[in-house]
């Protein structure tokens, strides 16, 4: 059973690391039968973690979209620089460990890390991600905690409002994992909206750790409210096409960057 138990989670690794996988690679990779690969993705498909297709499997997420199924904005996002925040979201995930309360805030890139945690156990989640709160929601061997609050505008699934920031007065973090429109050496790291920039700062106070996951395209990219300052971020995790410049930016001021 044990050893079941261990193949069943290398084949989800590898599903998170390539989206989608045959029945015939993944028999390859694990060293098992096809039938056994079958067997394991099964138990996979029953604990929501991926969906089976023909002749093979991919990661579980997009089906999980019904209740948003007529607002097309997030979809279409999630499908720029898709592998890039696949690979993020993997890398955001090692930072995790066992035991921890994490904050994550909303994006399509926190949104692939929190699909890369979906196995893991003795974890407490706090989110004011509608979309995340609802991928969870079903996984017993997590705590999820949603701050509350408005939604305000489509696409965003972002909670907002004094509801959202009491919540916040009475939670503390490990880690914050957050997303961002941009992310600058100088100006920090910015969001488009006002309101979201507001939970987002608090969230920032109430941690220990900030980590912040963007594709490359975010990188030196500068948006019209600031979340924080570059020194209050300590950990940049991004593709490996980020602009050296940038990067190199980043590290003068002490900033730790994982590339994927």
């Amino acid at each position: 059973m044990a050893a079941r138990h261990d193949r069943a989670k290398q084949i989800l690794h590898l599903l998170l690391q390539k989206g989608s996988g045959s029945i015939e690679e993944l028999s390859t990779a694990v060293g098992a039968s096809p039938a056994s690969v079958r067997r394991d993705l099964i138990h996979l498909e029953e604990r929501g973690l991926v969906n089976r297709t023909h002749g093979g499997a991919e990661v579980a997420g997009k089906l999980n979209y019904e209740p948003f199924r007529f607002d097309a904005a997030f979809p279409l996002r999630e499908e720029r620089f898709a592998d890039e925040k696949r690979r993020i979201g993997l890398a955001a995930a090692d930072l995790v460990e066992k035991g921890d309360v994490i904050a994550l805030s909303p994006g399509t890139t926190t949104t692939q890390l929190a699909r890369s945690l979906r196995h893991r156990e003795d974890i407490h989640i706090v989110t004011s991600a509608v979309n995340i709160g609802m991928e969870l929601s079903s996984l017993p061997n997590l705590k999820v905690t949603l701050t509350g609050g408005a939604v305000r505008w489509p696409g965003s699934f972002s909670m907002v409002g004094a509801t959202a920031f009491d919540a916040l007065q009475r939670l503390f973090f490990d880690k914050f994992f957050i997303g961002a429109t941009g992310i600058h050496p100088e100006y920090g790291i910015t969001v488009i909206e006002s309101d979201e920039a507001l939970i987002l700062s608090e969230m920032v106070r109430h941690s220990k750790q900030v980590i912040a996951v963007a594709d490359s395209s975010k990188l030196g990219q500068v948006s019209a409210m600031r979340v924080c300052s570059a020194e209050e971020v300590d950990v940049i995790i991004t593709d490996d096409g980020a602009n050296p410049v940038a990067v190199e930016a980043f590290r003068n001021r002490k900033t730790r960057i994982i590339l994927t």
